[in-house]
């Protein structure tokens, strides 16, 4: 069988690997030269333009607030909140919806804010950490955190609060086995989950009025 290096038929001093590279080289070339003529400019000006989704005025109720706020259809509830609202307790950890960092109430139940769209969430009541206590004021969760010490480098810690929060109103009388099961959507990378626990069943007690 004829190598590569073999010459083309009928064309003296040409060889097929020649032959191929001239070829490519050609349709590289015509490839590059403007259609009919025309000028670069002219085909950049014939061009349909890049458009997308630009942003969109969506309200939202936050907190027991009614707040406005301008995003582009791709945005999470996250990035909104984060970004756009200045509502940073809900933490970007994962962004995937496994970690729980970014948990939220929403219409009352746990939920991770960086798996809902901004614009899903209209029409619906969301909590954030910051609705559940201030600084001043703290709930009952939140001082049971504090309490026994249930974090370490505190950056799972307010998606852990909202959870407790909302684990505790479906069970008010957990034991420390269903306390553990129950926060399981939740991580701690700082491996706190005994103080969590213990947190979890001292803030139930006090929410049954102190038993």
């Amino acid at each position: 069988m004829a190598n590569d290096e073999a010459k083309r038929p009928g064309v003296e001093g040409l060889s097929r690997r020649t032959f191929l590279k001239s070829v490519g080289a050609g349709s590289v070339g015509a490839g590059l030269l403007p259609r009919g003529g025309e000028s670069g400019a002219a085909q950049a000006a014939e061009a349909p333009a890049v458009v997308g989704p630009g942003e969109t005025s969506i309200t939202l109720s936050i907190n027991g607030e009614t707040r406005e706020v301008s995003v582009e259809p791709r945005v999470t509830l996250l990035d909104a909140l984060r970004n756009r609202l200045d509502l940073t307790g809900s933490k970007k950890v994962c962004d995937e919806g496994t970690c729980g960092a970014c948990t939220v109430l929403y219409d009352g139940e746990p939920a991770y804010a960086c798996s809902i769209l901004a614009m899903e969430a209209e029409g619906h009541e969301i909590t954030t950490v910051e609705g559940l206590g201030t600084p001043d004021e703290l709930s009952a969760v939140q001082e049971c955190f504090v309490k026994h010490d249930a974090l370490q480098c505190g950056f799972c810690t307010p998606g852990f609060v909202v959870a407790c929060t909302a684990y505790l109103r479906e069970n008010p009388e957990p034991t420390p086995e269903e306390a553990q099961r129950g926060l399981g959507g939740n991580y701690c990378r700082c491996g706190t989950y005994a103080g969590m626990r213990e947190a979890v069943l001292d803030a139930a007690r006090i929410l049954r009025g102190g038993e």
